[in-house]
């Protein structure tokens, strides 16, 4: 199996995709016309990015079968064009999350102590301690995590070490009490009822949400409204999530200090100049969007990453897929119950050919001695009586059938 990697990728991960019998072709540089014209030469059927974004005519392109984003989350790479496709879309979910967690801290603390501010003038030539000896301390200050996912959990642990409450606020533990109760007792957390909660009730807020349609620009100055006078605000998710016209806005109106690693318009190389208003205040503290830039982490990516591409070369079946329906449109389910012989199934699916009757999803449970099988036949309808009287009497391998309504 060919495997295109067009993006930076660990040596481990590539010679362990080596030793799992692929064809590993490396064009970390590829994006854009060049990486439409890398997948037509190759015919790749599985393509590894981190950062490139894929588009649908990419897809075109070539003879995908299977994208894998080296990383969390999927938004460089258009699912939807890939649903449309047939495409598995996969990422490696939490690989990165400690990094990320361990930046998220840094963050806090360096706003605390001022600890680049400190740098800066020590390597100008300046002694001011009884500037930099001023600062809050976080033993007993309270953190909200505005979502709670692998991200949000770990820093939740590094925050009780630190001696901090911590308040958590997640859409889907409205939607499910005993998640809720569950997170409140393995992280010595407590969940607020909604985001304004969470903002008003800290004294630190770090953004942990997922980028999606809802929530996009999620962090908006009416949320940001919430928060006291003073507060710390961070950002290690995606730039995004958070509308930052109404973050500059809030750092001057409110005095926040702010621990920012993903911004608005960030250059697409390693290497370039940059500019944003935010990072001019001295407030604001930046990173470059250096979360899950860590060894550790990225083994980690790249062995999950191995792991998905060698368990769809071995079996078919994708970890992590993103694409797949959580319910399928069939209204009804055919059981065949049959003899393990050739052309019964497709006998079955003939007449439903005729009937217009699209199948959803189908398995075929086999018993011992491979002599009989069960088939289960989702559809987006019902065959009529006569066809299914017609299906089981044209074939005698056919030994019941029946018809359930979904």
């Amino acid at each position: 199996m060919k495997v295109l990697v067009a993006d930076k990728f660990e040596p481990s991960g590539l010679d362990a995709l080596t030793t799992a019998g692929c064809e590993v072709i490396f064009e970390p540089e590829a994006s854009g016309d060049t990486l439409v014209a890398a997948l037509g030469k190759t015919m790749a059927p599985v393509l590894v990015v981190r950062s490139t974004q894929v588009t649908g005519a990419m897809m075109d392109a070539g003879a995908l079968s299977l994208i894998v984003r080296a990383g969390a989350g999927v938004n460089t790479i258009d699912v939807g064009a890939a649903s449309k496709r047939g495409i598995y879309v996969s990422n490696c979910p939490g690989k990165n999350s400690v990094a990320v967690a361990e930046l998220t801290m840094g963050l806090i603390l360096a706003l605390d102590r001022r600890i680049p501010d400190n740098v800066a003038e020590l390597r100008a030539g300046t002694w001011n301690k009884k500037e930099y000896s001023k600062a809050k301390g976080l033993l007993g200050r309270t953190l909200g995590l505005l979502g709670f996912g692998h991200i949000g959990r770990e820093v939740a642990r590094r925050a009780r070490a630190f001696g901090m409450p911590v308040l958590v606020w997640s859409r889907r533990f409205s939607e499910d009490g005993i998640a809720r109760s569950s997170a409140e007792t393995e992280f010595d957390v407590r969940v607020v009822d909604s985001p304004q909660d969470l903002m008003s009730g800290s004294d630190i807020v770090s953004i942990h949400v997922a980028l999606t349609k809802d929530t996009r620009g999620f962090v908006d100055a009416e949320l940001l409204s919430h928060l006291r006078t003073g507060a710390y605000i961070v950002n290690t998710a995606r730039a995004e999530v958070m509308d930052y016209a109404a973050l500059k806005q809030a750092v001057q109106q409110r005095d926040l200090r702010v621990g920012l690693d993903v911004f608005e318009n960030e250059p697409s190389a390693a290497t370039a100049p940059f500019t944003d208003a935010l990072i001019t205040d001295p407030r604001v503290y930046g990173t470059h969007h250096i979360g899950a830039s860590t060894d550790q982490a990225q083994e980690a990516i790249a062995a999950e990453t191995v792991r998905i591409i060698r368990t769809f070369k071995e079996t078919g079946k994708v970890p992590n897929v993103v694409n797949i329906a959580k319910q399928t449109p069939a209204t009804h389910l055919l059981v065949v119950r049959h003899r393990d012989k050739p052309g019964v199934l497709a006998h079955v699916f003939e007449y439903l050919r005729v009937a217009q009757l699209n199948v959803q999803e189908t398995e075929n449970i086999i018993f011992d001695g491979a002599h009989a099988a069960v088939a289960r036949i989702n559809l987006d309808g019902a065959p009529s009586a006569r066809a299914l009287d017609a299906m089981q009497s044209g074939n005698a391998d056919i030994l019941d059938l029946q018809l359930v309504k979904l």
